[in-house]
């Protein structure tokens, strides 16, 4: 019997602490990342992904702008993105990839994943920042 509650309790903890899972493949130092052209993705609608993002990229000195449509000329690295949110009393970010390339070919990739949308964790209601923050470090760790 005393199993069995040890069973019950080992399970209640694991659903109120959400999986989130992790993937990056950083930015090479020897790329010499210094600017970024962001391209706009309409689609998503987590209202401060851009901005959360941007800021990340200026935290580790690297300058960023947002375009819409073609590649401009002068962008030889260009980040695009997605980031899909679910609901839960609110909405909340729960999946996130970013791409760059350079020149077409990609060079890095980021993703945030949060497994089974969460569940009963608490931490699936944190703000894109928090979530972000760490993957985008990862992503530029080559860079201050």
């Amino acid at each position: 019997m005393a199993n069995m509650h040890l069973l019950v309790a080992g399970c209640a903890v694991a659903s109120l602490t959400a999986c989130t899972a992790i993937t990056v493949t950083p930015v090479d130092r020897a790329a010499n990342l210094r600017h970024v052209c962001i391209q706009l993705n309409p689609k998503v609608q987590v209202s401060d992904f851009v901005d959360v993002v941007r800021s990340g990229f200026d935290r580790h000195g690297i300058t960023t702008e947002v375009f819409s449509g073609d590649v401009m000329e002068h962008c030889e690295y260009v980040m695009t993105y997605t980031a899909r949110r679910s609901w839960d009393f609110v909405t909340y970010l729960v999946d996130a990839e970013l791409w760059i390339r350079q020149d077409g070919r990609q060079v890095a990739y980021a993703q945030y994943h949060l497994k089974g949308k969460g569940g009963f964790a608490l931490n699936k209601w944190a703000g894109t920042k928090s979530k972000m923050d760490p993957v985008i470090d990862q992503l530029l760790a080559s860079y201050r």
